[in-house]
């Protein structure tokens, strides 16, 4: 008996249809930004006690889970977890988590200690050409180590006491410096507007959870648990729901900005500099030295984002004498070029008044990006 030819049809269009679906399930899985939440310490490593019974791996897992669930309501974000119980994870696979699922973000929630009623929130980036900054941070957060099998092999003689070791760790996490900074300082804004915590800012330091990842990623000290009244913020529902909306709001902000949502218009052309506003003292200088290469030339980075921005003013909020240059997957916002640091902090101030909070001085050498205390030390000479 032959099949009609119209029965036919029908089931090839259902077929297409479904087949449809499948490619676009895909295509969107694919597409999701990937946001990996790592809760700090946990089982036989409690991280950091207080005589007031707060202990750090309860907190950080309880605002981390919170943190995930407000990020899941976005379609749009797949959220993945180093731990969602109290086990103990090696500080060595958190990072490989991270890598192996090729996320967008990495971001380690902590408590922090101290011997005396210190209080405040602070979030960590890669020490980038300075291990020795903010020493003992590091070591605190990095003495997990020790309570791993055989970790003289896999950490190959990394000493978590010895600030030797930290001169070891090198730039793999340079590329996503100024992302992880983006980031953090979002982070640290949502704290202190939001919620009008205190914050001690944003901090570089040799960690080696966010050393080994490869996307920008930050480590947030949510606050002192050994400060008796942030200790019982930091252990309340109220607190905790706090902390996680402003790490969550912070998230889907720096996706924002990412996806490059910043001026009403996207890019167009291929024109890349705004003529300079001679009005502001910090750039009393001609276009053609804007410009040209300067043996160390110090820019404001305002914004990356991975799709590129029309350059235009009214797209950087009325600021002038801005560059877009790509690097790597991103476009990269800089405003204004002098050769005086003195007067790139003033163009620094100017950005962040325009309402770029988040923005910080790069430097160049001969067209090439460096370390601040590199263009430092070559412009005393």
């Amino acid at each position: 008996m032959k099949t009609p030819k119209i029965l036919l049809f029908v089931l090839f269009i259902i077929v297409l249809t479904f087949s449809s679906f499948i490619k676009n399930d895909k295509q969107q899985a694919v597409e999701k930004f990937i946001v990996v939440l790592d809760a700090g310490h946990g089982g036989k490593d409690p991280g950091k006690l207080s005589k007031y019974g707060y202990k750090e791996k309860d907190i950080a897992l309880k605002i981390t889970l919170q943190v995930g669930a407000m990020l899941e309501k976005n379609p749009n974000i797949k959220v993945i977890y180093t731990r969602t119980t109290d086990v103990f994870i090696e500080l060595k696979d958190r990072p490989k988590i991270a890598n192996n699922a090729k996320a967008d973000l990495f971001v380690s929630i902590h408590c922090n200690a101290h011997h005396t009623e210190a209080s405040g929130t602070e979030t960590f980036v890669l020490a980038v050409g300075n291990a020795n900054q903010n020493l003992e941070v590091a070591k605190a957060e990095n003495e997990v180590i020790y309570l791993e099998d055989d970790y003289e092999k896999h950490y190959k003689g990394f000493d978590p006491s010895s600030p030797e070791s930290f001169m070891s760790i090198l730039f793999s996490q340079e590329e996503y410096t100024d992302q992880s900074i983006m980031l953090a300082s979002l982070i640290e804004k949502n704290f202190t507007s939001k919620f009008n915590r205190k914050s001690r800012g944003v901090k570089q330091a040799s960690l080696w959870v966010i050393h080994q990842t490869a996307m920008p990623s930050v480590l947030i000290e949510t606050g002192f648990v050994t400060n008796k009244e942030e200790g019982a913020y930091l252990n309340s529902d109220k607190g905790q729901t706090e902390i996680s909306t402003a790490i969550s709001n912070a998230i889907l902000e720096y996706k924002h900005n990412l996806e490059g949502n910043v001026g009403d218009f996207v890019f167009k052309g291929e024109t890349t500099v705004i003529k300079p506003n001679t009005e502001s003292p910090a750039l009393k200088v001609t276009e053609n030295t804007i410009l040209s290469d300067t043996p160390v030339a110090y820019k404001i980075q305002l914004i990356a984002t991975s799709k590129p921005i029309e350059v235009k003013s009214n797209n950087f909020k009325g600021l002038k004498n801005v560059v877009r240059e790509k690097e790597g997957q991103f476009f990269k916002y800089f405003y204004g070029n002098t050769s005086s640091y003195d007067d790139a902090k003033q163009l620094e101030e100017e950005a962040a008044k325009k309402g770029y909070k988040s923005c910080f001085i790069v430097a160049f050498k001969d067209g090439k990006k460096i370390s601040l205390t590199e263009a430092l030390k070559t412009t005393a000479n």
